[in-house]
Parts: structure tokens; C-alpha cells; sequence
């Protein structure tokens, strides 16, 4: 734990510099470091509290990865206060002004120079979390949200709380015989060794189980607050505010950190496979009606139902990232069902890359399917405005689009408001492909762990032959 305490400092350490210095190759090694430096704060804990609870698997180990989710509850308005303090407005040049058009971007004279310039819109600026903002030309580069120095400060904060948790723990001495040799004197107690793990069927199915039910949760936690504010602020502006959104983040990670804990309670009295097969049912109706909730809502936002709606949505979103979290606060009870107690902390250390995998793979999915989507409306929405309009607002011929796409001088809410009246906006829908192939993935999920099954004697067998040997020779010496 003191490795992943220092780690994890220098991950947090080396991220503030990168975003201060808008470095883009510092960031990523320095997001690996907090990661790597996670991986390592994660397993001993939940070793340590299986050990002194052996009856209770599911609960403590949830109470432990319950850590992780309460630390979001912490992390974001930590994040907002010293944002708040440390950010500062960019410079804003005016709303009339000449542009040159270049690749995409655009250019203003400023003195002897040539800037970068770039143009928010109302309905853009209503989506930011500041106030005072005009519609018009800011100088690119000239603000800062304050992420840097704040993400810096945090890094601190919870070094210093590590370091102190790390001298804290202990595992226990004598209970059902001495836990630290193996808990020999449970007649139930085989134990496959972690030498053998990888030869087994159900590490590779669990770990693409997990993987599968948890990549939608990781990809709602990533745009959660800008997801719903995008889809509902336009259509019901008075209850979606900025307000309106952290909360609703607030409330994500109140989900994700209960079902951690709840999830495992109940994986005690029903069992670890009944619980997996829940997450799998429950998902695959979670992400298949939140789409029809969205369509429903924004077809009719005056109805008197869109508001229960609403609150439907956030219920279900909430329950899908509840299922993240009760996915890994299972797993480790689960593992030590299948393959015993002993080795757990080894164990769990080879089934967390399915973790990882899945905070990639979830918003990578998310946002590349979204991409496409919007790249297709941005297309339909200009091809019903008249060329002279376009080239009249963005100083350039619409044989430049995906250029403007790129370097995001195009978004939907200034073509819609070039678009004739009664064009839909298709910003709300730009979620729904990437929700139903979520679904999809959680069927899959539900197929591999049917294929779940008790480990085979050989693998207990082999490993009791093995740990004699190790005895053995550890007398030897």
C-alpha cells in the first residue's frame, strides 16, 4: 500500500502539471500513474477484510470497494470548490468581427498578430457552468477552468489521507485457526493456487462477465453531467439548470457507492450467482428503455408526464451505475467462493485489468458511437440550409464541413440556429446507439455467466500438491 500511496501522488502530481501546461503527452502517462497506483491501494484492504470476516465475504468486501465510490462523493465538490477559486474568465474580442478562415479555424487580428479565435453561441454558453459570458469571439487560450492546479491539491489531500491508512491496517492473528497460514482447520476450505488460475474456464468467463456489465456503467459516469444537459436543458430548461446536473452527478455516485454496499449484502443471503444474474437482467431493461424515456420526454416536453419521466431516467441511470458497482464489490466474494479465500487478494489482482478494461472501453464506445451519430446530424442539419447562409456565418463554403467538424468551428446548436423553424434538434438522440449496444453487451454478459460453473477438483488438487511442496522447502531452508 506505501507503493501505491507514493504512486499515486506521483500520478496526481504529474496530471496538474500536464493539464497546467496543456501537455497532452504528460497526461496520459500521468492518468496511468493514478491508475497503476489505484490498482495497487485496492487488493490488500479487501484481503485483509475477507480474512477477519470470512462469513461475510460479499459484505466486506463491499464495504471496502465502497471506498473507491465514496471517494466521488468527496473528489467532485472538493473539484468544484477549488475550481471555483483557482478558474478565470477567456478574453473576449466581440461578437461582430472580421475572421480569416484557416483548415477549419479562425483568425483575428489582435495588435501585429494573427489569433486564434473561437465563437460560442447562447445556447452553447447556457451548457457552461459560469455566468456573465457574452455571446461572441473569445481569444483561444486566454481562460483557465483551474482543473490544474485543483487536480494538484487533491492529489494531496488524498496522499496524506493513504499514508495514514497504510501504518493503520492489520490482519487478524487466531480466528478459525490462523487465517495467515491458510485457515487449515476449515474441513471446507480448499484453495486453488494462484499459479493455476489463468488454466481455468471461470476466470476467462467471469473476467468478460464483469468486463461486459460494467463497460455501460463506466461510460454513464463519464458524461453523466454533460449527457443530461444536453439532452434536457433546451427541452426543460427550468428543472435541468446547472443545479439540476450536479445533483444528478451526485446522485450517480451516491448509486454507484450504495450498490457496492447493498449489492454485497444481498450477494450474502442469495449467493454471488443469483446476484451476478440480476446485474444482468436488471442492465439489459435499464439500457434498453432508457432511450424510449429520452424520446418519450423530448416529443412532448410541455406534458405533465415529462417531469416523471425525467425522474425515471435518473432512476434508471443511477440503477446502471449502481450494477458497476455492485460488479466489483461482488467479485472478490465470488472469487473466493470459486477458487477459496486464501489466495483472493492475488486473485483479484489478475480479474481488475477487466476494471480497467472497461473504463476504456465504456467511454470509448460511448462517445465514438455518439461522434458518428452527431457527425450525421450535423451533415442532414446542413444540408437544409442555403449555402449563402452557411458561408455568410462561418466565412467559409460548405466544401469545408469536415474540417469545421473537426476542429468543432460546427456544432448543432449554431446550425439549428441557421435551420428553418420546426427542424428538430437530434442533440437528445445522439445517445440512443450507444444505449442500445449497451444492452447488447449485456446480454452477452448474461450468456458467459450461465457458462459459469464449480471449478474442477484437479485445479484444488494441483494447487494442495504445490503449497506442500513450498512447505517443504521453506522448512529446508
Amino acid at each position: 500500500m506505501l507503493q501505491g500511496s507514493l504512486t499515486l501522488a506521483a500520478g496526481y502530481g504529474l496530471t496538474s502539471f500536464a493539464i497546467c501546461s496543456h501537455n497532452i503527452f504528460l497526461l496520459y502517462p500521468g492518468v496511468g500513474l493514478i491508475a497503476f497506483g489505484t490498482g495497487s491501494l485496492y487488493t490488500p484492504p479487501v484481503q485483509i477484510l475477507i480474512d477477519w470476516f470470512p462469513d461475510r465475504k460479499g459484505l466486506a468486501s463491499g464495504v471496502v470497494i465502497s471506498g473507491i465510490g465514496s471517494g466521488v462523493l468527496f473528489f467532485a465538490p472538493m473539484m468544484d470548490f477549488f475550481m471555483n477559486k483557482f478558474h478565470y474568465m477567456p478574453t473576449f474580442v466581440g461578437k461582430s468581427i472580421e475572421v480569416v478562415a484557416d483548415k477549419g479555424q479562425y483568425f483575428t487580428a489582435i495588435g501585429d498578430a494573427m489569433r486564434e479565435v473561437v465563437y460560442l453561441s447562447n445556447l452553447e454558453l447556457a451548457k457552461l457552468p459560469y455566468e456573465g459570458l457574452a455571446e461572441g469571439y473569445y481569444l483561444v487560450g486566454t481562460g483557465s477552468t483551474g482543473v490544474g492546479i485543483s487536480y494538484g491539491l487533491m492529489g494531496a489531500v488524498y496522499t496524506t489521507a493513504l499514508l495514514s491508512s497504510t501504518f493503520a491496517l492489520s490482519r487478524p492473528m487466531d480466528i478459525h485457526g490462523n487465517i495467515d497460514k491458510g485457515d487449515e482447520c476449515l474441513a471446507e476450505n480448499r484453495n486453488v493456487h494462484v499459479n493455476y488460475l489463468l488454466r481455468t474456464p471461470q476466470f476467462w468467463l467471469l473476467f468478460s462477465t464483469a468486463t461486459l456489465l460494467s463497460t455501460g456503467g463506466m461510460g454513464l459516469m463519464s458524461v453523466a453531467k454533460p449527457m443530461v444537459s444536453e439532452i434536457f436543458s433546451t427541452n426543460l430548461p427550468t428543472i435541468v439548470t446547472t443545479s439540476f446536473a450536479t445533483a444528478y452527478l451526485m446522485a450517480m455516485s451516491s448509486g454507484n457507492l450504495f450498490g457496492r454496499v447493498g449489492w454485497a449484502a444481498l450477494s450474502d443471503r442469495i449467493g454471488r450467482r443469483k446476484t451476478f444474474a440480476i446485474f444482468s437482467l436488471c442492465g439489459l431493461g435499464v439500457y434498453g428503455s432508457i432511450p424510449v424515456l429520452i424520446n418519450a420526454i423530448v416529443s412532448n416536453p410541455e406534458s405533465s408526464l415529462a417531469p416523471v419521466l425525467l425522474g425515471l431516467f435518473c432512476i434508471n441511470t443511477v440503477a446502471a451505475v449502481s450494477i458497476l458497482g455492485g460488479v466489483y464489490a461482488v467479485l472478490p466474494a465470488y472469487e473466493a467462493d470459486l477458487y477459496g479465500a486464501k489466495h483472493v487478494g492475488a486473485i483479484h489482482t489478475r480479474l481488475l485489468p477487466s476494471a480497467t478494461l472497461a473504463s476504456v472501453l465504456g467511454p470509448s464506445v460511448l462517445l465514438k458511437l455518439r461522434s458518428m451519430d452527431e457527425q450525421k446530424a450535423i451533415q442532414q442539419l446542413v444540408s437544409n440550409i442555403k449555402p449563402e447562409v452557411f458561408e455568410a456565418r462561418f466565412n467559409t463554403s460548405m466544401d469545408n464541413l469536415p474540417q469545421l467538424i473537426n476542429s468543432k468551428a460546427i456544432t448543432i446548436p449554431r446550425l439549428m440556429e441557421l435551420s428553418p423553424p420546426g427542424t428538430i434538434d437530434p442533440s437528445p438522440y445522439m445517445y440512443n446507439t450507444t444505449l442500445y449496444t449497451m444492452a447488447g453487451m449485456v446480454s452477452l454478459a448474461s450468456v458467459l455467466h450461465y457458462m459459469v460453473g464449480p471449478v474442477d477438483d484437479k485445479y484444488f488438487n494441483m494447487s494442495k500438491k504445490l503449497e506442500e511442496e513450498e512447505e517443504r522447502k521453506n522448512k529446508h531452508i
